[in-house]
């Protein structure tokens, strides 16, 4: 599987939809801190409903700490990505890095990636951004698909 790497999430309920839905595609789910909140509040509980416990989180003082443990491709989701999301070719143990709700991805952390690692949503020309669970989602599904959907059933 993949794995989804939330940096410095900030909204509850984004990162309870998350964890259902890793809980769900057997993706695994990493935080990298500060959190915008704390884990067990209400909103992220309800979002997440009892899938806490079925979905494999892990957080992470800082980004480095985090990406050292991987070794597949890191893709950065972000809305000054110029290539598209469905242009690029998954395998398994790779990274979908995303960003705050309110301000994505440092500079520093984009540019880090080739150009070919940095994707993007197709959105009409004046939006600013999808949300983020919404845009994990559409991620996950896609790369899951290329994968076969495997483990899936």
């Amino acid at each position: 599987m993949l794995n989804i790497v939330l940096y410095q999430p900030e909204i509850p309920p984004n990162t309870g939809n998350i964890i259902r839905l890793c809980a769900n595609t057997g993706f695994k789910l990493h935080l990298i801190e500060p959190l915008g909140f704390d884990l067990d509040i209400k909103k992220v509980r309800r979002a997440g409903l009892d899938y806490r416990e079925l979905a494999e989180v892990k957080r992470y003082p800082d980004l480095d700490s985090c990406l050292s443990q991987f070794g597949g491709k890191v893709y950065a989701l972000t809305t000054k990505g110029s290539r598209s999301y469905a242009d690029a070719k998954f395998e398994a143990g790779d990274v979908l890095l995303f960003g705050p709700e309110t301000r994505g991805l440092p500079e520093e952390v984009r540019n880090a990636l080739p150009p070919e690692q940095r994707l993007r949503l197709p959105m009409q020309p004046d939006s600013r951004s999808l949300n983020l669970s919404n845009t994990v989602a559409v991620m996950v599904y896609e790369a899951w698909r290329q994968l076969g959907f495997e483990g899936g059933s």
